[in-house]
């Protein structure tokens, strides 16, 4: 039990470091055991500014809506500028780019806002079922705007995903017919046990801070075939 405590406390440790303290806690004490033949750390850090940030003295307080129908205050961002927008029936699609690095590639944050305050579960089954739907309206050029508001905003969500990835269809990995040894030279069959998600996402004035990490437990699940091997006899031409 404590050699499992240690375990968890230096797997946390190091996805408090690559996260910037963002995340630093993943690992459940119980999911590490005896058992347990490897584990799989994964961590994405990421902190863009706005290639035109918003200024920071113009927020005011107004309502959003949640989904269970109720709303909370929150300040909201604003600006005058033009900016990349795209609609399309019931769904405008914001792009905000972020300053480019020094590998010259471009990355921005994609905004959909829906007409229809409860239109997330229609969207979702447009998106899941229309690979192309997306594509077809990302926003190409700035467009003047009368008014603008965009929330500022920091959330932070984990699960275990092995539920949700068995609901997908993945099963074989979850089950003793799996066999994962490659991954790791233990000397005995590995497949998944449990697998724990988190992420957390600040965006505000100069830009965003999004980070994920990961975390998959694989035990031995079975013993390796046994054969015999007895070389006492010789096998030639008769």
């Amino acid at each position: 039990m404590a050699l499992s405590k240690c375990f968890v406390s230096c797997s946390d440790s190091w996805i408090e470091k690559v996260t910037s303290g963002l995340i630093n806690e993943l690992l459940l004490p119980e999911s590490v055991d005896q058992t347990t033949g490897l584990v799989l750390g994964n961590a994405h850090y990421f902190k863009g500014s706005w290639d035109q940030k918003f200024d920071a003295f113009e927020p005011k307080d107004g309502e959003f809506h949640l989904l269970d129908g109720s709303s909370v205050q929150t300040p909201f961002m604003t600006t005058t500028k033009d900016q990349y927008i795209s609609s399309y029936h019931n769904v405008k699609v914001l792009r905000l780019p972020y300053q480019q690095g020094t590998d010259k590639r471009q990355f921005s944050m994609y905004i959909l806002l829906l007409g229809k305050q409860n239109g997330l579960w229609a969207l979702a089954e447009n998106l899941s079922s229309q690979p192309e739907f997306l594509d077809r309206r990302m926003p190409k050029w700035k467009i003047p705007v009368t008014r603008f508001k965009l929330p500022k905003f920091k959330v932070s969500f984990g699960f275990k995903a092995c539920d949700l990835l068995k609901c997908l269809g993945l099963h074989l990995a979850f089950s003793t017919e799996a066999d994962l040894s490659e991954l790791a030279e233990v000397g005995k069959t590995l497949c998944v046990s449990s697998m724990f998600h988190k992420c957390s996402l600040e965006v505000n004035e100069e830009g965003t801070e999004p980070v994920v990490a990961s975390d998959i437990v694989l035990f031995c699940c079975r013993e390796p075939t046994r054969v015999d091997f007895i070389a006492d006899h010789f096998l030639g031409p008769h």
